[in-house]
């Protein structure tokens, strides 16, 4: 039941954007919001053996330029990507909350609900976004170095 709803979402999803509600799409739609990290080309490549390179970079290039999916940049310099919320869209992305990148796992997370401190900048200067990033070990890593 679960699945069906979600594959409903994920197609209306795709009509709001205007992008056709293809078998590949829904999967990749699929698989990140079943992550509770950002996710690079290569480890989606790795989960979906039958999306070849192209085709998933073409998708997460599309999902990107229409606001359904933001990228983040891990400790490696790699390209990670998250869902966006749902008021984000291709000409307004709201994407600008703490990415906390773990040092032990180098998984990167999204932490949407941390309240983030007002930017001034200087006279002249007209931000179009900004990325804030935060680095140390995720719970999950935090609970492994407190046992040993």
């Amino acid at each position: 039941m679960t699945q069906t709803r979600d594959i409903h979402h994920f197609e209306h999803l795709l009509d709001k954007h205007h992008l056709k509600k293809t078998a590949p799409r829904l999967r990749v739609l699929s698989m990140m919001s079943s992550r509770h990290s950002a996710t690079s080309q290569p480890d989606l490549e790795s989960l979906m053996h039958d999306i070849d390179r192209v085709t998933l970079y073409r998708i997460l290039n599309a999902f990107e330029e229409k606001g359904i999916i933001h990228k983040v940049f891990d400790l490696n310099g790699t390209a990670n990507y998250a869902l966006c919320s749902s008021n984000c869209n291709e000409h307004d992305h709201h994407d600008e909350h703490l990415h906390f990148n773990c040092t032990q796992c180098k998984n990167v997370y999204c932490l949407n609900d941390m309240n983030l401190p007002a930017i001034n900048l200087p006279a002249g200067f007209e931000p179009h976004g900004f990325t804030l990033y935060a680095q140390g070990l995720c719970p999950k890593c935090s609970k492994k170095v407190v046992k040993k």
